[in-house]
């Protein structure tokens, strides 16, 4: 039996999240169940309550506003302890086409995909400005190369994520899961997929943001932070061999008056040298204990993923045996 839970972050939603609720699908080929999970970030409306009141199987609050990051990784784990097989993330603006949960699903139901990401077709969408394409199309490009994917909308929260993924992704930002999510998935050889989904007009301004400048820079330190953790060895390798050959050329400079006799003259180029070339090996120490945390860490989630595996399989068993009780209880040969 395949579970769908579909976790919409909330963030003062009551106006929206009626329609945005009445457009998700209630039944999807492939999928025996679907359940709705609302992730109120500390909402001062009665956000939780309409969610309740309109049927969704799952209302978890946060007493203060945490930020999407939070809210997001608040869902996964929520949506993996009831059993969910597959979670899709939407948002509560209805900014995203409901019925399109289908499509995005579908990879992941056959198999095809770990991780599928909802393609709005930022270079011809309507609902997009001319600004927001290009930043949108430049974040992108930047993500595909530092994730190694083939993502042409880096920054869609539409996606759809295995169980198998979701135990291996440990959002580690506070801005937003969605660049941070790619680059470890794509540094895990995860098999991620895209599919071409539709957008309505947008409900409200962005909550995420409240400025161009800040999205660029808190997403911008996003995509550097998760590289620098899962590629610290390249990255400082990289600076301090060009502090090393930097250094090497006022260093060589002063050897060729030296050995001219006129050495004395130029101790500043040796000075300058010397402290390039120590700050290059000291870098390339940095990046070489960086790695061997790097790896350590690696080691950690392999371990968390394990232990998620084992507890998948202890709940499992204990299903079995439950139904086995009960099928012994309603057996002919008990009465």
């Amino acid at each position: 039996m395949t579970k769908l839970i579909i976790q919409i972050p909330c963030l003062n939603e009551a106006e929206h999240l009626p329609d945005t609720l009445a457009a998700l699908p209630r039944k999807i080929d492939g999928v025996d169940e679907i359940e709705l999970l609302v992730i109120d970030d500390g909402s001062s409306d009665d956000t939780s309550e309409i969610a309740r009141r309109l049927g969704v199987h799952h209302v978890i609050r946060h007493r203060k506003n945490r930020g999407l990051a939070a809210a997001f990784r608040t869902g996964l784990d929520h949506a993996l302890s009831s059993g969910a097989d597959i979670i899709v993330n939407t948002d509560a603006d209805g900014q995203y086409v409901g019925a399109d949960i289908a499509r995005l699903v579908a990879p992941v139901v056959e198999r095809k995909a770990d991780i599928v990401i909802g393609d709005r077709g930022v270079r011809d969408n309507a609902h997009f400005g001319p600004f927001k394409r290009t930043l949108q199309r430049l974040g992108s490009t930047v993500v595909r190369r530092l994730s190694k994917t083939d993502i042409t909308d880096a920054v869609s929260g539409f996606r759809a994520i295995s169980r198998g993924a979701a135990q291996q992704i440990f959002i580690t930002t506070d801005f937003s899961y969605t660049t941070d999510m790619l680059i470890q998935a794509g540094r895990k050889r995860l098999a991620i997929a895209s599919v071409p989904v539709g957008t309505n007009a947008a409900a409200r301004p962005s909550r995420l943001f409240k400025s161009i400048p800040s999205f660029i820079t808190n997403t911008g330190m996003t995509m550097a932070r998760v590289y620098l953790t899962y590629n610290p060895l390249r990255f400082f390798l990289g600076v301090g061999l060009t502090a090393l050959i930097l250094g090497s050329i006022p260093i060589a400079r002063f050897l060729w008056f030296w050995f001219e006799g006129d050495g004395a003259g130029h101790l500043q180029s040796l000075v300058l040298g010397s402290a390039l070339v120590i700050l290059g090996l000291l870098t390339i120490i940095l990046g070489l204990l960086a790695d061997l945390i790097g790896t350590n860490r690696r080691l950690i989630e392999s371990a968390l993923h394990k232990i998620s595996k084992l507890e998948d399989s202890a709940t499992n068993s204990k299903k079995q045996d439950d139904e086995i009780e009960i099928e012994v209880e309603n057996s002919p040969d008990a009465k």
